[in-house]
């Protein structure tokens, strides 16, 4: 054997016992692996509220705070998983928690302001009471950590009417140097503005003044504030917003606030004469540092009502360097700006085209979902072709949600150029016969089904893609509502029986609910098209020893109307000839029935039954006619879908749309039996 095979051999072995150890060691740290049980999985609340007890004693609070730590962590285990506390648990607990303020340990008041703040929204008044003298002296403390917790856990237990005890403290906490308590006494003051806003409207002067402060985070905290108290007053707010845009702020957070005020006055008012100076407020933010700030300000400036597209072009460009970002969230924000520009001006984002093409490879298939969605909506015409063909690798890649707004951005692109109907009805045919949900299968039979009636050059081959759909379809709603549509749509056809093998199919293969709606189904075409009663006659015949009532009993109808219109001659070119004046039937008068639906609804037409026989109507001796029973009213209407395979339009009722679907036997014709 030669060097070389004895090299190769070597390492065949190396690498093979390689991958043993390393399976060997994978068994082995198996168990370790495995997520730890949690250490509060067993707990039982008098067990724990009995170790409680200990809060009572001062030398376990002073030298061993770790221990009471970890009991009201227990605590609030119990109840965040929704195990309550009554009241005199919840009095004992609080009178215990009361004494651990003894202890200096930081972590353990820490772990008391959460207690406090988590139970006393669900404890006595009088309880609170308890802990609001600890928690104010905490407030006045000199540690800015106590301090600001204090307010915290003060602004969410307090009312209205304890409110005026403690706002001279937070007033002055508002315009304290330390950050962590000006913020922490801001974001209290939005907290109390659903408890005493009478009180903290008073606080406006501190707050104005915590406006202008260095810190980025009071400034945007401060501004918040401001605008929850002014808000009523739209004056003021534009007062507010006109002063800070002639100022600079350093809060990036500050300023994005502003600008959504900005989007706000704008949208309320857009004829104001203060419009100007915040439009070229909106448009030097484009050139801020900040990203977000940069952002926000194409976002309101896109989002205008009156905006127009020559006004669009600084954000568009803004928004399109971000295309090229290589941070996903920035990729992201653009994106979805962009598809919301979109659909009111597609014509100012055709610069975008190559940068958003470049983003259907994106690894964030979100991204990619609004690349492809918006290029549908600005490309052009004879961009279609190439858009399909990326796509249609795309399509695999994403789920189900992400595939149904591809395909309403499809029909949507079909509807604004019809001469490519071929190449997006065969995409959208070739994608129902894929794997998906129903979700999913819905929206592609509902573009295809609402193409169908827009564009009727598309009707032979849609219902053809439909007939084979319903072929190998797993949803018994989808199949009843496509049979309804061939049956209402394919005797109108060049060639109506090429749809009747896939009738047919149904009614062999299917369940009950499907089998039923095929019945109906042919039964139309058989009415409709007197060339080929006679065939359809005979396979209806076939159903009449069906196991489902429902399915017999729409066979047995079809038949008796299909009986009585006599017997259709055929001519030399194989269609129908006319029935000459005195031949027997009734001329095809009683098969028409089969094709006229319910003049009322099926739940209006059980009220009348029940009214008719109240009155003693069904014990003569007379049929029952509908003109016979009483007139019932149904006043509930509901907004129709956008497209429904039942064919509603809008303004038609639910009694309309149930009635449409009538078929033979009272039920519904092309919906679940």
């Amino acid at each position: 054997m030669s060097a070389p095979a004895n090299a190769a051999e070597q390492s065949e072995l190396t690498v093979s016992s390689m991958i043993k150890e390393i399976q060997g060691l994978k068994d082995k740290f198996k168990d370790e692996d495995e997520e730890l049980p949690s250490p509060f999985a067993d707990l039982e609340k008098a067990t724990v509220l009995q170790e409680c007890r200990c809060f009572s004693d001062q030398d376990v609070v002073t030298n061993n705070p770790r221990l009471c730590a970890t009991l009201i962590t227990k605590l609030l285990h119990i109840v965040t998983q929704g195990e309550s506390l009554s009241s005199n648990e919840v009095t004992e607990v609080f009178f215990g928690v009361t004494k651990l303020f003894q202890s200096p340990d930081p972590y353990l008041r820490r772990m008391m302001y959460l207690f406090i703040k988590e139970v006393a929204e669900t404890c006595n008044p009088d309880d609170v009471i308890i802990v609001t003298s600890s928690l104010t002296k905490d407030m006045n403390s000199n540690d800015d950590l106590y301090r600001a917790n204090a307010i915290r856990v003060l602004a969410r237990i307090i009312d209205g009417q304890m409110l005026g005890a403690i706002e001279r403290y937070i007033k002055q906490a508002i315009v304290d140097k330390n950050t962590l308590v000006a913020s922490a006494a801001l974001v209290s003051g939005t907290h109390l503005m659903r408890v005493g806003p009478e009180v903290v409207r008073r606080w406006t002067n501190e707050v104005q003044e915590a406006v202008q402060s260095s810190s980025d985070m009071v400034q945007y905290h401060a501004l918040s504030l401001l605008y929850e108290i002014k808000k009523n007053d739209k004056l003021a707010v534009t007062k507010i917003v006109t002063q800070l845009t002639r100022t600079s702020m350093s809060s990036p957070l500050g300023v994005c606030l502003l600008i959504r005020y900005i989007g706000k006055i704008l949208d309320d008012d857009p004829e104001s004469a203060s419009n100007r100076a915040v439009l070229q407020f909106l448009e030097s933010s484009l050139r801020h540092r900040s990203e977000m700030v940069i952002y926000e300000a194409a976002k309101a400036l896109c989002t205008l009502p009156f905006v127009e597209e020559r006004d669009l072009g600084p954000a568009i460009t803004v928004l399109q360097l971000f295309l090229s970002s290589p941070k996903p969230t920035l990729r992201y924000a653009a994106m979805r700006c962009l598809s919301e520009v979109s659909n009111r001006q597609p014509a100012a984002l055709v610069r975008c085209n190559d940068d958003m093409e470049a983003l259907i490879s994106d690894p964030n298939r979100s991204i990619a979902t609004l690349a492809i969605t918006t290029l549908l909506k600005t490309g052009t015409e004879s961009s279609v072709d190439r858009l399909m063909k990326q796509i249609s690798s795309f399509m695999n890649e994403i789920a189900d949600e992400f595939k149904i707004v591809v395909v309403t951005a499809i029909r949507q692109l079909c509807l604004k150029y019809p001469q490519k109907h071929r190449v997006l009805v065969g995409f959208l045919a070739a994608t129902l016969r894929e794997e998906g949900g129903f979700e999913f299968k819905k929206a592609i039979a509902d573009s295809i089904v609402e193409l169908v009636h827009a564009i009727p050059e598309t009707k032979e081959s849609s219902l053809f893609h439909l007939c084979e759909f319903i072929e190998d379809c797993e949803f018994s709603a989808l199949s009843t509502q496509i049979l309804h549509l061939i049956g209402s749509l394919g005797p109108s056809t060049t060639a109506p029986a090429r749809y009747i093998r896939f009738i047919y199919n149904r009614v062999i293969l299917e369940n009950a609910t499907v089998r039923a709606a095929a019945v109906s189904a042919l039964s139309r075409f058989a009415t409709e098209v007197p060339s080929i009663r006679e065939s359809v006659m005979v396979l209806l015949r076939r159903s009449l020893l069906d196991e489902d009532d429902e399915v017999r009993d729409r066979a047995t109808l079809s038949l008796v109307a299909l009986e009585k219109a006599g017997e259709v001659k055929l001519g030399d070119d194989g269609e129908a000839l006319p029935t000459p004046p005195g031949a027997p039937g009734d001329g095809g008068a009683g098969a028409q029935l089969l094709l006229e639906p319910l003049p009322m609804s099926f739940a209006q037409l059980e009220r009348a039954i029940k009214l008719y026989d109240a009155h003693g109507g069904l014990d003569d001796s007379g049929a029952l006619t509908l003109t016979a029973l009483p007139v019932v009213e149904e006043e509930v209407y509901v907004k129709p879908p956008e497209s429904a395979l039942g064919g509603l339009g809008p303004g038609k009722s639910v009694a309309a749309a149930q009635a449409a679907s009538a078929g033979p036997g009272g039920g519904a014709g092309g919906g679940d039996a």
